[in-house]
């Protein structure tokens, strides 16, 4: 057999999180879809080496997914965090952060602030970091 398997550790929970990431970000839903799972596919591990464990022969990836940069700062970096078992050529998807905002964004829909979806419960938060981090943007300029 040729190729690596993709599995989940809760399939329930990662296609939640996949159909939130569907509908808040598009462009990340896309590259990781047509690009990263093909590529994982064929054995090719993208992203960042986290850990290893060289007793179960297990490495541990996180992967970057691309974002809008006020997405980032107010929520943190969109990543697909996966688990590679090389003897078992099996590709285990563990989750894709920040789950909070994801997985709060599947249960109920959220509204924008600016254009960057804003948490119900951290609201206020939310718009005070989206103003402060365009107040900084507008000054660099």
């Amino acid at each position: 057999m040729k190729g690596f398997i993709l599995d989940y550790i809760n399939e329930n929970e990662f296609r939640k999180l996949e159909r939130a990431l569907k509908k808040y970000n598009m462009l990340a839903y896309k590259k990781l879809n047509f690009d990263y799972y093909p590529s994982l596919r064929s054995g090719k591990f993208l992203g960042e080496l986290v850990s290893s464990d060289s007793v179960n022969k297990t490495e541990t990836y996180e992967l970057k997914l691309p974002s809008d940069l006020l997405f980032t700062q107010v929520h943190g970096e969109v990543k697909l965090k996966y688990i590679v078992y090389k003897d078992q050529n099996v590709v285990m998807l563990e989750t894709i952060m920040p789950t909070e905002i994801l997985l709060e964004g599947h249960v109920a829909e959220l509204s924008t602030y600016k254009g960057v979806m804003i948490s119900k419960q951290n609201a206020e938060k939310d718009k005070f970091m989206i103003n402060l981090f365009s107040a900084l943007d507008n000054n660099k300029k």
